[in-house]
């Protein structure tokens, strides 16, 4: 029987939108170039402001990729 290993890789996706679409353009570039993408974690979400509101979204994760044999 095969026991996954699993490598941690950090990512920081932005969004001028929205947290969840920084999440997802993270995800969504990582994507194009890392194979067995499983899950992620956010560990920090941060932000700029302009004029008294939120102008840009900045969100950190850790994602987990399963190792090919």
């Amino acid at each position: 029987m095969k026991t996954p290993v699993f490598k941690l890789i950090e990512l920081t996706g932005t969004s001028t939108t929205s947290i969840e679409d920084a999440v997802n353009n993270a995800i969504r570039r990582a994507h194009k170039t890392v194979k067995k993408l499983r899950w992620f974690e956010i560990i920090e979400t941060r932000g700029s402001l302009d004029k008294g509101r939120v102008h840009h979204w900045q969100v950190t994760l850790k994602v987990g990729f399963e190792l090919e044999n």
